[in-house]
C-alpha cells in the first residue's frame, strides 16, 4: 500500500493493549490512529503510549479511520461492527463473532452490502507453522478422523480472570473457535456435532462429522490448573499421524500475518478469505449446534 492504513481500536482490556494496539501501530501497513471505549479515562491513557487520539464517541472514531479493530465482548461487538461495515469501514473482528447465530449472520450481510474487508481474528491460523501443516495435510489426503485438546486455566489467572464476557461463553466461546476452525480446516468442513457434554467444571467434550468419511473430537476448558496451556491437534488416516501444538509466544508473529493478509486485501480489492467474516458465522453456528445437542 502507498499510504498507511488508518485504523481505530474499540476496547483497551488485556487482549486490546497486548495484542491489538503494539500489533496495528508496528506494522508498516497500519497505523493505530484512533481509540474508542466507554470509559474515556481508560481509552486516552491507551492511546497517549501509541499518539492515537482518543475519540469521545464511537461515530467520531469513525470518521477518523479507514478501518475498525474490534477488542470488545461478542455480544457489544455484533452491533458495532454493523454501523463500522455500513459505514463503509473495513473490520478486524474478535471470535466469536456474536453471541447469536443471528447477530453473526447481520454482522455478514452488512460487510457483505457494503464490500468492505473483514478478517476474524484466529490466531492460530495465521502461523506459519499452521499454515504449512495444513498444506502438507491437503496435499497428502486420506485424513480419517483426528482429535483437539485446548486445556487452560485462563479464567483462574489475572489476565482473564476478570473478563466477564469469557466466564459468560465459558470455554465453547472463548477457545472453541479456534479448535473448530482448526479442525474444520483440517478435515474438512464441519457438517455436524455428533455428540456434546460440558461438565459442571465447564469441560467440554465434543465429537464432530465432517464433510466425507472424517469424523473428529475436541475436548476444551479454560478453568483447569493447567500450566503451561495444553494446546494439541492431530489428524489420523491413510497417512499416518500428523500433530500440531502451539508455538509459545507466537500471538505477535500470527497478528501481524493476519495484518499482512489484511492489507493486502484491502489494497488488492479482495474481499474473500478462509477467515473472514462467514467464517465466523460457520464458526457461530457451531457454537450454537453444540449448545443444542449438550442441553
Amino acid at each position: 500500500m502507498d499510504t498507511q492504513l488508518r485504523v481505530g481500536l474499540i476496547g483497551a482490556g488485556s487482549w486490546a493493549r497486548t495484542v491489538h494496539a503494539p500489533g496495528l501501530s508496528d506494522h508498516p501497513g497500519t497505523a493505530l490512529s484512533a481509540v474508542w471505549t466507554r470509559r474515556e479515562d481508560v481509552a486516552a491513557a491507551l492511546a497517549e503510549d501509541y499518539a492515537a487520539r482518543a475519540c469521545a464517541s464511537f461515530d467520531e472514531l469513525l470518521s477518523e479511520v479507514d478501518a475498525v479493530a474490534f477488542a470488545v465482548p461478542p455480544s457489544v461487538q455484533a452491533g458495532l461492527a454493523v454501523r463500522a461495515a455500513e459505514a463503509g469501514k473495513h473490520v478486524i473482528l474478535e471470535k466469536p463473532l456474536a453471541t447469536t447465530v443471528a447477530d453473526a449472520e447481520r454482522v455478514a450481510g452488512a460487510v457483505a452490502e457494503a464490500g468492505v474487508a473483514s478478517l476474524l481474528v484466529l490466531t492460530l491460523r495465521y502461523a506459519l507453522r499452521t499454515r504449512e501443516w495444513l498444506d502438507g495435510l491437503a496435499a497428502a489426503g486420506g485424513w480419517t478422523g483426528g482429535s483437539a485438546r485446548w486445556l487452560s486455566g485462563a479464567l483462574l489467572g489475572e489476565t482473564y480472570g476478570n473478563s466477564p464476557w469469557r466466564h459468560t461463553e465459558g470455554a465453547l466461546g472463548d477457545v472453541g473457535p479456534h479448535a473448530f476452525d482448526l479442525m474444520d480446516a483440517a478435515l474438512g468442513e464441519i457438517t455436524a456435532v455428533l455428540a456434546a457434554h460440558r461438565t459442571e467444571g465447564d469441560l467440554w467434550h465434543v465429537l464432530l462429522e465432517h464433510a466425507g468419511t472424517a469424523t473428529s473430537t475436541v475436548a476444551l476448558t479454560t478453568r483447569l490448573p493447567m500450566r503451561p496451556t495444553v494446546v494439541e491437534f492431530a489428524v489420523y488416516g491413510e497417512q499416518g499421524y500428523r500433530t500440531l501444538g502451539r508455538a509459545p509466544n507466537a500471538t505477535a508473529e500470527s497478528y501481524t500475518a493476519l495484518l499482512d493478509d489484511f492489507a493486502a486485501m484491502i489494497a488488492s480489492g479482495t474481499r474473500k478469505h478462509p477467515c473472514d467474516v462467514h467464517r465466523g458465522v460457520h464458526l457461530q453456528r457451531i457454537l450454537a449446534e453444540c449448545l443444542r445437542v449438550a442441553g
